[in-house]
């Protein structure tokens, strides 16, 4: 009795197993229906960073490369982004880094009143010095974003041209502020 309940019991394992793919492969399909909206604004550089500080060439060449996918109004989108959830998590990742910082919109930055910053000059300060910390860290760009991306793996040469124009940005900021709170 026991070895004719165990074919039975082997092919209701193997229904389910095979009832469970099938779901989860028109859960897959159905997701790729709902694709999120894209980063994909226009490259606008009016409110660019390089409108507050100077910017040299170089510099601005490697904040497009490694940095401008997250932390601009447009992204360069890899076919795989595509695909759900994928394209969520990118999605996710893409709207995490602009609202942390958003080189395109840096001159827009706004103070917000009884906040920490009183000044813009003191906010984008802030934001500068965010970015020193995540390179010297290696926090960013984010592992999982050079594994594709290998040109925006930052060198220590790079590292050090990206902290040595923080450090001048920050004086031009300091400058700026000091020529707005003289009477």
């Amino acid at each position: 009795m026991a070895t004719t309940n165990t074919p039975t019991k082997a092919k209701r394992k193997i229904r389910w197993v095979r009832s469970l793919f099938y779901w989860a492969l028109i859960a897959f399909i159905i997701i790729q229906f709902f694709q999120p909206d894209k980063n994909n604004q226009d490259m606008s550089m009016e409110a660019d960073i390089s409108t507050v500080v100077n910017v040299s060439a170089d510099v601005h060449t490697l904040l497009k490369t490694a940095c401008y996918d997250c932390h601009s109004n447009h992204t360069n989108y890899p076919w795989y982004t595509n695909i759900q959830p994928v394209g969520w998590w990118l999605q996710d990742h893409i709207e995490e880094g602009k609202n942390h910082l958003n080189f395109q919109s840096f001159a827009d930055l706004k103070v917000r009143e009884g906040g920490r910053f009183k000044t813009v000059e003191a906010l984008q300060d802030h934001k500068l010095e965010e970015v020193t910390e995540m390179v010297k860290e290696d926090d960013m760009p984010l592992p999982s974003y050079t594994i594709i991306h290998r040109d925006a793996k930052l060198t220590d040469a790079q590292k050090q041209m990206l902290l040595v124009w923080v450090d001048s940005a920050r004086a031009q900021l300091a400058a700026k502020a000091a020529i707005a709170m003289a009477p």
